[in-house]
């Protein structure tokens, strides 16, 4: 791929506070436009099973929006009173939640599915005909409710109806309407997606230069790897499409490799507040780990999956956000209505505050009186954060 001569430089700065802009991070929140307008912001929101302040797709609103409550970011994903869901589950960059009317630009990953003959779980004869006949009788339904979600208790042991609701899912035949309690409710896309949307017309390269320019805007600026990551494509892929993407190339200082940006992320100057939070790993801001080194000089990486003796920040550490760097960590617990702060990781004494800040501001957004600061990782530091937490608490 020739890529046309950048006519922008950006310096490092400059990019940082683009990609916070593009992710609602810089700037007034758009609060008329609540959760729903987050997600079309964002273009996807990651879903993840471990709750621990609360649910990643919660955290992902509550960092741009402040205390929305948690019921209501639920009925904003999913349906909400309307005849359809504003949202469906499909895989992105990874499990996520996606606006509804970007159904169609999934076409060619759906196509990709069904044309795999096989993957991890054998499909019994007849579980995949039985599974779509009992959703057309009887709506939407869990996988418990289809027949088993499982044949023994071990995670992986998929039962029958499982493997099949779930290769309807990839094929398209069958929509994630909600969650109920972490489980997935299935019904029919036929019922699910509003019919104008309710195609799989677009080519590969349509489907892909939407989704590559939606990731330059959900962006702001970003590397061949950070646009693919994105969603999850190949980086030929990504070649393919990006001349005529609508993205615009540019040279950022200090990056060493060809970026491109969103063309209106280029022409105002990003200006206004910054939030100060807690964020969660699988932010869209961080889930990448190059990108988030490049752009922030910061490590980041979830331990859940890490045995605990070889853990450095916690289980879940969680990146703070404050002036527009991330000035340090916290992986936190709750006990009753006390947030704990097992670990707290901080950025010098300059960051004091604004952890004290984020820390009281997720406890009270989770219905919790008390912060209880544990370990904190220079010691030296623990006195001021818990002086700073009666501070701003009084």
């Amino acid at each position: 791929m020739t890529t046309p001569r950048p006519t922008t430089d950006l310096s490092a700065a400059d990019a940082r506070r683009i990609a916070l802009r593009a992710q609602g991070l810089l700037g007034s929140p758009d609060r008329r436009a609540g959760v729903r307008g987050v997600l079309r912001h964002l273009g996807a929101v990651q879903l993840d099973t471990i709750s621990v302040l609360a649910r990643s797709h919660e955290l992902i609103p509550y960092a741009r929006l402040g205390a929305v409550g948690r019921k209501a970011v639920e009925r904003a994903y999913w349906k909400a009173g309307s005849a359809h869901p504003h949202t469906f589950e499909y895989w992105s960059h990874a499990a996520c939640i996606l606006p509804v009317e970007e159904w169609p630009h999934f076409a060619f990953r759906r196509r990709a599915y069904r044309n795999r003959p096989h993957w991890n779980h054998e499909l019994p004869d007849g579980a995949y005909d039985q599974v779509i006949k009992q959703l057309r009788a009887e709506g939407p339904l869990t996988a418990t409710e289809l027949g088993g979600a499982k044949r023994t208790s071990e995670w992986w042991d998929w039962s029958g109806a499982k493997v099949a609701v779930e290769r309807a899912l990839m094929y398209g035949e069958v929509v994630c309407v909600e969650r109920r309690g972490w489980k997935r409710v299935y019904d029919l896309a036929e019922r699910a997606i509003p019919q104008e949307l309710l195609h799989d017309e677009l080519d590969d390269r349509e489907c892909l230069r939407r989704l590559v320019r939606l990731a330059g805007q959900s962006l702001g600026v970003g590397t061949r790897a950070d646009i693919a990551d994105y969603h999850r494509l190949k980086g030929e892929q990504v070649d393919a499409v990006i001349a005529d993407s609508g993205l615009v190339p540019v040279t950022v200082e200090g990056w060493g490799k060809p970026a491109w940006a969103d063309p209106a992320a280029l022409e105002t100057p990003p200006r206004g507040r910054h939030r100060t939070t807690l964020l969660s790993p699988f932010d869209s801001l961080v889930w990448e780990r190059a990108r988030t080194e490049r752009i922030f000089g910061f490590t980041h990486r979830l331990e859940a999956y890490v045995p605990k003796p070889k853990r450095v920040y916690g289980y879940f550490a969680m990146p703070v956000l404050a002036g527009g760097r991330l000035v340090g960590r916290v992986d936190p617990a709750r006990e009753g209505s006390t947030l704990v702060a097992r670990q707290v990781t901080l950025d010098g004494p300059k960051a004091v505050p604004a952890v004290a800040q984020a820390l009281w501001e997720a406890a009270s957004w989770v219905d919790c009186t008390d912060v209880r600061v544990e370990r904190v990782d220079a010691p030296e530091l623990r006195e001021p954060l818990v002086k700073e937490l009666t501070r701003t608490l009084g």
